[in-house]
């Protein structure tokens, strides 16, 4: 992270990674696309939530479930179809995967995506993927509405409640959603704000996410090239990279 908290996020979060993390496109990571529009405003903070019940056993739901969910993934949606989130769809231990793109070890994955992709070379995409993933807050770790944030061996812990959500519409026509929360008391070295990316749009257990803070709320929603990424601690590097290109 280049910038303080104080003055919110230079390098911060979400963009739309098929291929890297199963991210749409929105935020930036595939279309560098720049959000030209607010769909929505933030909603209420309720306590809603969406239930998805899927048969295994029907083969035809079941390729439309997947169809919809790649749709979703790439940013088409209908308004209808976001839901209001609690902070529980992101609670746990998370880390930032920036560490590994400057060891090495995610050269696979710009590999992959250069012969895949062939716009980009795998020394461009890491180029790009380098400013994207860059901050130097290493670890976040979030129980309940408590969010701690580790930057350089020091932690910090505020208390955070929900503060509605932006539908975001981005000049490549694709859309996303930000979900925010604010601080819910002053505190010093802490942002007033966060914004969560993962590209689900409805209630969902995060399985890695973009997160975009400072504290200035509106600018944060234009913020479409810093997407400090976060996967859960627990995993190393090579599975990270895996996980990446399986999407």
């Amino acid at each position: 992270m280049k910038s303080s908290f104080a003055k919110g996020v230079r390098i911060c979060t979400i963009g739309s990674l098929l291929v890297l993390g199963g991210c749409q496109t929105p935020y930036s990571p595939e279309g560098e696309s720049a959000a030209n529009e607010i769909r929505s405003s933030a909603s209420p903070a309720t306590d809603s939530s969406h239930t998805h019940e899927q048969n295994g056993h029907d083969h035809d739901h079941s390729h439309a479930h997947d169809a919809e969910t790649k749709k979703i993934y790439d940013g088409y949606f209908e308004d209808s179809q976001v839901k209001d989130r609690s902070l529980s769809d992101w609670e746990g231990d998370w880390q930032s995967v920036y560490p590994y793109l400057q060891d090495g070890t995610l050269d696979e994955v710009f590999a992959y995506k250069a012969k895949q992709k062939g716009d980009k070379t795998a020394d461009e995409y890491k180029k790009y993927y380098r400013e994207g993933y860059e901050t130097d807050v290493e670890r976040i770790v979030i129980e309940g509405s408590t969010v701690t944030f580790y930057k350089k061996g020091e932690k910090n812990s505020g208390e955070y409640v929900y503060d509605g959500r932006e539908i975001l519409t981005y000049e490549a026509g694709n859309r996303g959603v930000r979900y925010i929360f604010r601080r819910a008391k002053e505190a010093e070295r802490l942002p007033a704000y966060i914004q969560f990316s993962d590209h689900n749009i409805y209630p969902h257990k995060a399985d890695h996410y973009h997160l975009y803070w400072g504290d200035d709320r509106k600018a944060l929603l234009g913020e479409v090239k810093h997407w400090p990424t976060y996967y859960p601690a627990k995993m190393d590097g090579h599975d990270i990279a895996h996980e990446m290109m399986a999407h």
